[in-house]
């Protein structure tokens, strides 16, 4: 399972956050799941970008997300979200090892967690 976290400014458009998602993907990925903080799993770029794939998209609590141990926490994302990491924080909630660190395109910020299964 590949579970992107997303971290996005609001009114971030599903093209945004595709294209975003697009450049972690290896080629022909299928099993991928979006994870984000739950107040911008209710964005409408965020929630298409998820239902134009047909992925699933969860969202996390802001205190969930900063237990969640990252290498690279931001202070401003904290003091503006209440917790110091959504991209790593919400690719990483879910179990797994991050393979892509928190990366900026644009609007929209990305990281990458794979789960593999026996």
């Amino acid at each position: 399972m590949i579970t992107v976290g997303i971290g996005a400014s609001s009114g971030v458009s599903a093209d945004e956050v595709l294209a975003a998602v697009d450049t972690l993907l290896p080629p022909g990925s299928t099993d991928v799941q979006l994870a984000t903080l739950s107040a911008r799993a209710a964005e409408p770029g965020i929630a298409a970008a998820a239902a134009r794939r047909s992925w699933p998209l969860t969202g996390y609590a802001a205190a969930e997300l900063a237990t969640v141990a990252v290498p690279s926490p931001s202070l401003r994302v904290a003091a503006e979200v209440g917790t110091g990491s959504v991209a790593e924080a919400a690719a990483l909630a879910g179990g797994g090892s991050l393979v892509v660190g928190k990366t900026v395109h644009g609007r929209v910020t990305v990281a990458m967690a794979v789960t593999e299964f026996p």
